[in-house]
């Protein structure tokens, strides 16, 4: 029969790489550590780790080993610790990935209202606009926009968006067939012209792009200072125009946009990817833009 204690040792040596580092980050004895992972390696006739001079690397029995049992082993002891406690109260290490714009315009006071609120639950979030593994880079749930299909992963789609074209009072409109400067995101962008509905008009504007910057926030500071026309979403601009700020030429032709919290397709959802789902929900019932606009300048 499997040595349970042993296995969580494997997998805790597994997910930090190492033996010291697993004894570092859990106050664990390395010998121990080690002594138990050679015990099992014996009775499973298996090596499970290459061994190294700086380096372990799982083998590949060792790998599969663990990508098969690391999700029971968290399963069976949130459930010993939610009958132990007596009821399923959110509790350890929730780790997410969100996208760089809604880290820097919502994650920040959203993580501090849900610690708050679950005190037992800690934290960890870190802004990545790139695909990630969840299963090999130990996130419990990530955040993306639009995200392609995934058949090992579950989602809820939690807030919508929308696209606009926006420029300060001063800029002036250009007649048809002229070119407005623009700011553009991205350096590499081939921009010609923005699609736009104005008031159930629709129409093509001509850009020459004056600006390429790389993030949201700077494109919009630099629409602001008056650089050019930009495309930017409503939930980051809908405080400058209701300011007068900024002015809104029109909507832009394309797909809604839209946040999705995603977590793997596993048979029992812990409690703290739960709790947090749920609190998403309770900070945007509609999930509208000027609800994550309204949140944002509260």
């Amino acid at each position: 029969m499997m040595d349970l204690l042993a296995l969580a040792d494997f997998n805790l040596v597994a997910l930090h790489g190492g033996f010291g580092r697993a004894a570092r980050a859990t106050g664990r004895s390395k010998a121990t550590l080690s002594r138990r992972v050679s015990e099992m390696e014996g009775s499973l006739q298996l090596r499970l780790f290459e061994r190294g001079a700086h380096k372990l690397r799982l083998t590949q029995e060792g790998m599969a080993l663990y990508e098969r049992t690391r999700t029971l082993l968290t399963e069976l002891d949130e459930t010993v610790n939610s009958i132990a406690s007596g009821a399923a109260r959110p509790s350890g290490r929730l780790r997410i990935s969100a996208p760089l714009l809604f880290c820097q315009l919502a994650m920040g006071k959203l993580a501090a209202e849900f610690a708050a609120k679950y005190p037992d639950v800690q934290l960890e979030v870190t802004t990545e606009d790139r695909p990630v593994d969840m299963v090999d880079e130990g996130y419990d749930l990530v955040i993306r926009v639009n995200p392609d299909t995934d058949e090992n992963l579950y989602g809820r789609k939690f807030l919508r968006d929308r696209l606009v074209v926006v420029a300060s009072p001063d800029l002036i409109r250009p007649s048809a067939n002229q070119a407005v400067p623009a700011v553009i995101r991205g350096s590499s962008q081939q921009t010609s012209a923005w699609d736009l509905n104005t008031a159930g008009r629709k129409e093509r504007l001509a850009v020459n792009p004056v600006l390429h910057l790389s993030s949201m926030i700077m494109v919009r500071d630099a629409v602001r200072a008056g650089a050019g026309a930009g495309l930017l979403p409503v939930s980051l601009v809908s405080q400058d125009l209701d300011a007068g700020r900024l002015l809104c030429w029109g909507d832009v032709e394309g797909p809604e946009i839209a946040l999705w919290a995603l977590y793997p397709s596993r048979r029992l959802l812990n409690a703290r990817v739960s709790a947090f789902l749920e609190f998403l929900k309770e900070v945007f019932p509609s999930g509208g833009p000027e609800e994550l606009a309204a949140y944002v300048g509260a």
